[in-house]
């Protein structure tokens, strides 16, 4: 759970990494801007910030900020309603980040696994993408993943996008942002 002010705090600081990294926000994508703690509240290690651009049946379109030492949790895009899962690409626009997937394990990662949730990152095989590069990641495939050291602006271009359907390995996360005030 998260404070009102905390929310505000945290959407300033990544409209100010995207500013950093040469993208433009209307002021309601900028007022818009989600800050997802994943029901966690440990927002600094585990979650993420997302400009949703557009989302409908066909495409989706968005902006990732992860923040130093950042993590998006373990998770997959399963099937929904018969349709296959979110098939996306994760293109680095700016800083450094380190995606996981399934596959062979490398002997040693960049990430550090975040302490309290150790338990639920099951993958370890590593793709480092440096702004320019990308990787696109199949449907209902488990992965994670983390800002380097000055955090990271990850454009994410995808089938339809249903975060609400997404499975995350730790059963305590909830995806939809709760406010305490």
């Amino acid at each position: 759970m998260m404070k009102s002010d905390e929310v505000r705090t945290f959407r300033d600081r990544a409209v100010e990494m995207l500013h950093g990294a040469g993208i433009v926000l209307t002021p309601e994508e900028a007022a818009g801007l989600e800050v997802a703690d994943m029901g966690l509240g440990r927002l600094a290690q585990e979650g993420l910030e997302l400009v949703t651009y557009i989302n409908n049946d066909r495409y989706c379109a968005k902006e990732l900020v992860i923040f130093a030492g950042q993590t998006c949790p373990e998770h997959r895009h399963p099937r929904v309603n018969g349709e296959p899962g979110k098939e996306e690409t994760f293109r680095c626009r700016w800083g450094e980040v380190w995606l996981y997937v399934a596959g062979e394990p490398n002997a040693s990662i960049s990430a550090t696994v975040p302490e309290a949730s150790k338990d639920h990152y099951t993958v370890f095989h590593e793709i480092v993408l440096k702004p320019g590069e990308q990787y696109t990641i199949p449907p209902d495939t488990l992965h994670w993943f983390q800002a380097g050291p000055q955090g990271a602006v990850v454009s994410e271009f995808s089938s339809r996008s249903r975060d609400e359907s997404d499975i995350f390995t730790n059963p305590e996360i909830r995806r939809a942002p709760v406010l305490t005030d």
